[in-house]
This record gives structure tokens, sequence and C-alpha cells, in this order.
């Protein structure tokens, strides 16, 4: 039942992406304005990393005893992996009745699936009571559909990088104008360290509008202690904390960003309702965080199964090149066992700038096609593309367990297989192994 009303919405309108705001103020009209009825919300835009603050977020604050919202996107198995309502996913039941009232209020007016569940999302908020919502926006922002919400209680901008051209732009400066414009009148923006023209825009839109800007690098930094552990400081503090739960050395950074963020909404109570943050839930809320597909490692499972004593198995979502520079720079600290690839993404996206940082670093490589995906690169053309960036084993396979088998088969061994490319293929992969 969920998937036929979600294959439904899908045709609600001819194209799966077109921003605008007034399609989705019309459907939350109709609703009687959901987000208008919302907790205090902290909105996060960007182009890598926002999915990892996301969750930090959500761990640190429900360590602190928080009922939290949450809409994240996309989802990896299951829709409701996207609408968590105030700690929890709803049931499959819940779900439907949720989809089936917003459907019926949109009626057969065109609107975009991402704008429909955006609604969705907001309408299961507002019913249910919560001390704070967290929304990531699903492309840009400026006319994102989450871009509703008139007042947050802090934006959050994470690291901006090329991604999404064609609706966006094919510059940078024209990316990071959409990304800042979730940036509202006078209310705080916290923003993880960016390149030059980025942080110029960003700097600039702030301006215009009078909004606070806190940055890394210059209002809040972090480092790694000598046992690994994360050392943050901000303007009114400095604490001592455990290492990120989630791997690679990028996740500092991200951490980092999200404890900003409580220290700024804890330092100037924007909202009568958000309460003093216990530093006590700090530790364990950063030991507590989970994003599936961002560096994890992959213990159990068909898949795994499939590996002889001393292998590993991981997955990585990433789709962009600063994505994997970050995967590269990570795999230089894996020098005990050689690391291999399972790879796929879609034709869609800048392949070669993906491959480029980290095709050499793999002792082989194994191309598959994204199953169901209509644009996804052929495991042929995956293939070709990572032998042009120096990968010298690199051939394509006919799926994931397929390209495992002929990496453990054909390779030296244990080694360390890093399936990676796409949200989707990661996706397929989850489901695959559970």
């Amino acid at each position: 039942m969920i998937d036929s009303i979600l294959d439904r919405l899908t045709r609600l309108h001819p194209k799966v992406i077109d921003l605008s705001l007034d399609r989705v103020l019309r459907l939350l009209d109709a609703l009687g304005n959901p987000q208008e009825r919302l907790p205090p919300v902290i909105h996060v835009a960007g182009t890598n990393g926002k999915g990892s603050t996301v969750a930090t977020l959500r761990a640190l604050f429900e360590a602190a005893g928080m009922r939290v919202h949450v809409y994240t996107s996309p989802h990896l198995v299951r829709f409701a992996e996207r609408i968590r309502i105030a700690g929890r996913l709803p049931t499959d039941p819940e779900l439907l009745a949720l989809l089936e009232e917003v459907e019926a209020a949109n009626g057969d007016a065109p609107i975009t699936f991402f704008e429909i569940t955006t609604a969705a999302a907001f309408l299961a908020f507002a019913r249910q009571p919560a001390e704070l919502c967290i929304l990531e926006t699903g492309l840009g922002g400026r006319l994102d559909a989450t871009n509703v919400v008139e007042r947050p209680a802090l934006t959050v901008i994470t690291p901006i990088a090329m991604d999404h051209e064609s609706f966006l732009g094919g510059r940078i400066e024209a990316i990071a104008a959409e990304k800042a414009g979730i940036m509202k009148r006078g209310i705080a923006c916290v923003v993880t360290r960016q390149g030059r023209k980025a942080a110029k825009v960003l700097e600039a839109r702030s301006s215009e509008l009078g909004v606070p800007l806190i940055r890394e690098g210059e209002h809040f930094f972090a480092r790694t202690a000598p046992d690994g552990g994360l050392v943050y400081r901000g303007p009114s503090v400095e604490w001592s904390l455990p290492a990120p739960s989630l791997a690679g050395a990028f996740q500092y950074r991200n951490t980092a960003l999200a404890l900003a963020c409580v220290e700024r909404l804890s330092r100037t109570a924007p909202v009568p309702a958000f309460p003093d943050f216990p530093q006590g839930a700090l530790g364990p809320g950063i030991r507590a965080v989970e994003w599936p597909a961002r560096l994890q490692r992959l213990s159990r499972g068909p898949l795994v199964d499939l590996l002889p004593a001393g292998w590993e198995l991981w997955l990585d979502g990433g789709h962009n090149p600063h994505a994997a520079e970050a995967i590269a720079q990570h795999a230089r600290a894996w020098r005990d066992k050689p690391l291999m690839a399972v790879f796929g993404i879609l034709s869609t996206k800048d392949v070669d700038g993906y491959l480029e940082p980290l095709a050499p670093r793999f002792h082989a490589l194994r191309a598959v096609a994204i199953p169901g995906e209509a644009a996804t690169l052929s495991a042929e053309d995956g293939a070709k593309a990572a032998t042009r960036h120096f990968c010298l084993d690199a051939s394509p396979a006919a799926s994931v367990a397929a390209a495992i088998g002929d990496l453990v088969a054909s390779g030296p061994g244990p080694a360390r297989i890093l399936i990676c490319g796409s949200l989707y293929l990661a996706g397929t992969v989850l489901s695959d192994n559970s």
C-alpha cells in the first residue's frame, strides 16, 4: 500500500525536480499551514555533510532528553526514514494515513514528490509535541520546499561544493547563493569553513539580512586530541569530548558544526521553549550518532558472508568530487590492507571528478549498474572511467555480490572493500544485505 501511494505521488508533476515554493505553499494552506505550528526549527543546507550534521544534532539533543522531529532525504531503504516524529519512525499504517490525507488535500494539482512529502512531514510534526525540529533541505535552499519556514531558531550551512549544477547553476557562486537562501533576517547562521568564492557569497547575503554569521575557524574550532578525542572551542566554552562515532576525519568538522549550534542555542536562548543544554549529555550524544552509508562498516549480512576471514566491507553514499576527496583523505590511514572498490554512480553526476582522487587508491575496482535507476552509468562505462583515472584493475560486474566475489577471488587478501559512488546504490546494498 505504501509503495502504491508513493508511486501515485510521483506522477502528480511531470518533472522530478522543479524548484518553486508556490505549489507547496498552496498545499500547506489547504492543510491549515502546519509549518506555522512547528517547534523551534534548525534548518540545514549545504552540499556535503548535511545528513551527518543532522544526525549529530539529533543525537545530542535526544541525549539531553529532548523530543526531536527530523526531516531528511533521500531515504535508503524505507520511505519512513525521511520523517522521524519525536524520535521515532512512523509505522506503515500511520504513514499511509498521513500520505492519503495530504494526497486528498492536494487533489490532482501539479506538485513534486518532494513537495508533497515535505508537506506530509510538516503535518505530522505539527500534531506531535516536541522541543525541536531539524529540517534538511532536499536541494539548494532558496526555493527548497523546506524553506517555507519563515522564522527558524537557527540556520546551518555545511560545506558547499559543485553538485546538481543543472538545477543550481554551473558556478560555485550560484550554488552558494541558493544555499544562502535559507538565511533569515536577524537569525544566526552557523557555517562550516568554506572555499573563498562560496564564503564571499555567504558573507554578502548575511550582511544584507543582518544575519550573525558564526564561522568555523573564526568563532568555533575543533581539533583532534592526542587520545583521538575531539576538542571543541567556541566563543564561551571549551569541551573535551569523545571521538565522533562516524568514521572519517571530516566527521570532526561535522561534529564541531553541530556543537556550535548547541552552544549558540544554549547561550542565546532565541526562543523561550529552548531549555538549557546539559553539558553531561554531549559525550553520550556524540557516541550515539548513527548515519548509515557514510563510511559505514558492514559487520553482518549476506554480502558480508561472502568475505573470507580478515576481509572488511565498507559502504559510502557520497557521489560528488568533494565527497570523494574526503573519502580519499580518510583512505590514507588505511595502510594495513589493500583497498578495493565496488563502484556505481548515476550518469548525471561528475563521474571523472568523483574518480580522480579515489581511483588511483584502489588496488582493484569492479563497476556495477545501479538496479532500478534509469540514469545509472553502465558497468562497462564505470570500469572505463576508473581505468581512465589510473585504476589498473577495473572491470564491469553483473551485481554487487558478483563484484565482491570477483574481488575476493582475484585480489590479495585480506583486503578492505569499499562500495561507493551513489546513495541509490547504498540503499540497494543496505536492503540486499539486511
